[in-house]
């Protein structure tokens, strides 16, 4: 374990036994290209209530949650302010500018964190469908592990590639999982895991990704398929049947 894994678990053997306060960090300032016409994504309409509204309302009903920072796009930031008046929003305390990337818009909103934070949240805006049930179970696996990533078991056989795109192995499908949000970090971790990227030039692929090269476990949760992320014209269709079903 290097330098940075040791301070950060000698922090943690500090852990207080009151309640943890949990910030909740929604991505929210994508192009949404895919998408197409003039609409962001989070602002494409689902059943009538936008995107980011929608994943919103998930995290300030939740009784875990005690503030919630939001990347955006900066053109769109102002909406926010006519959301939370609209929707009665409480515990969004911040809306920042989102970077060129998911991992700067997220290292953006740790600097707007409660000092009080003991673990951060990241979730993707474009994920309206996160159910109560998704937030709590992976919010609990992190009280227990320090680290958890909502996630579903793979369906399909999924195949290795090569350079040259041909079949280079085939890993037992029982061990093949696809990463969701929330993934929710020790915020000591996560803030660690942060800086290093930034100061390492390392871009990942998703928030995990920067814990898991400081040597930190993470506890995959399964919260099932329907939290999907929506980014074409096709899963909002899908989107929207699973909405009607949830409502």
């Amino acid at each position: 374990m290097n330098l940075f894994s040791s301070v950060v678990n000698r922090l943690l053997q500090n852990t207080s036994p009151t309640k943890s306060f949990i910030s909740a960090v929604l991505l929210a300032g994508g192009s949404s290209t895919r998408m197409g016409g003039d609409v962001t994504k989070q602002m494409t309409p689902l059943n009538g209530i936008p995107i980011i509204v929608r994943t919103i309302m998930a995290f300030e009903k939740s009784e875990y949650i005690d503030e919630i920072i939001i990347a955006a796009k900066k053109e769109e930031m102002i909406r926010y302010k006519e959301f939370a008046n609209i929707y009665g929003f409480t515990k969004v305390k911040a809306v920042v500018s989102g970077g060129t990337n998911r991992q700067e818009s997220a290292f953006r909103c740790i600097h707007k964190l409660n000092p009080k934070c003991d673990f951060i949240l990241i979730h993707d805006g474009a994920r309206p469908l996160v159910s109560k049930k998704n937030i709590e179970d992976t919010i609990k696996a992190a009280l227990k592990y320090n680290c958890a990533c909502a996630a579903s078991r793979a369906k399909d056989t999924v195949k290795i590639a090569t350079a040259l795109d041909f079949i280079e192995s085939t890993p037992h499908r029982e061990h093949v999982w696809q990463a969701l949000t929330p993934q929710i970090f020790k915020a000591e971790i996560y803030r660690a895991a942060a800086y290093m990227a930034k100061k390492d030039h390392f871009e990942g692929t998703d928030d995990c990704s920067l814990v898991e090269r400081l040597g930190f476990k993470i506890k995959l949760v399964d919260c099932g398929y329907k939290n999907i992320k929506i980014t074409t014209i096709e899963d909002l269709a899908i989107a929207e049947q699973y909405s009607k079903e949830l409502s």
